[in-house]
C-alpha cells in the first residue's frame, strides 16, 4: 500500500500530464465562443457537473450573463447564446438529448469531453478535449490510479479555473473585480 504523499504526488503528475495535452487552439475557440455570446448556459452531471457548476459561478463573477442549465429559473436558449456542456464520455444519453435541443435553436455548442470521437464532442461547434481517463482502459488518454472519472473531473475543474484567468485577462479585469459579484447573502 502506498502512502498519502506518494499517491498525492502521482495524482499531481497525472493532472500535469493531462493539462499539458489540452489543445490551446481549442481553449482559444472556447474563449471566443463565450465572449461572443449574449448568455452562457452551463450543464453537466455527477462529479463532472460539479466542476461545470463551479465554472458557471465564476463566469457570473466575471460579470457575464450565465445560467446553470438545471435551475428552474433558467430561460430559453437562443441562437445568440453559448451552451457549455461537460460530457466526459461524450455519450451520456440525456445530455445527448439536451445537446440536440440546443443545436435545434442554433446556439453555439461547446462540449468538454475526454473522447474527441464521441457523439457530442464530434458534433459540437467547439470541442474542448480534456484527455484524462473516464474509465479504465480509455485508449490514448492519461491513465490514473484513481477510480472511474476522478482524473477527468479534477482536470476539468483546473481547465475551467484557467479559462477564468484567461477570460478575466481578456475582459481587462483584475481578480479583485470578481469578489464584489459574489453572492452576499451567505
Amino acid at each position: 500500500m502506498s502512502g498519502f504523499h506518494e499517491q498525492s504526488a502521482t495524482i499531481a503528475g497525472e493532472l500535469a500530464a493531462t493539462l499539458a495535452r489540452v489543445n490551446v487552439d481549442e481553449v482559444e475557440r472556447t474563449i471566443e465562443a463565450i465572449l461572443s455570446s449574449d448568455t452562457v448556459f452551463v450543464i453537466g452531471v455527477g462529479r463532472e457537473g460539479l466542476a461545470a457548476r463551479g465554472f458557471a459561478m465564476r463566469l457570473a463573477h466575471l460579470g457575464l450573463t450565465v445560467h446553470w442549465g438545471w435551475d428552474d429559473t433558467t430561460p430559453a436558449v437562443t441562437a445568440r447564446d453559448a451552451f457549455v456542456m461537460v460530457n466526459g464520455s461524450g455519450a451520456i444519453g440525456h445530455l445527448d438529448y439536451v445537446f440536440d435541443r440546443v443545436r435545434e435553436v442554433g446556439a453555439t455548442t461547446i462540449v468538454v469531453s475526454a473522447i474527441a470521437e464521441a457523439r457530442t464532442p464530434r458534433r459540437a461547434d467547439v470541442a474542448l478535449i480534456v484527455p484524462a481517463t473516464v474509465y479504465r482502459g480509455d485508449g490514448d488518454l492519461v491513465a490514473s490510479i484513481q477510480p472511474m472519472g476522478s482524473l477527468f473531473e479534477q482536470s476539468t475543474q483546473l481547465v475551467f479555473d484557467t479559462l477564468v484567468l484567461q477570460l478575466a485577462e481578456r475582459l481587462g479585469l483584475a481578480l479583485a473585480d470578481l469578489a464584489p459579484r459574489h453572492r452576499n447573502f451567505e
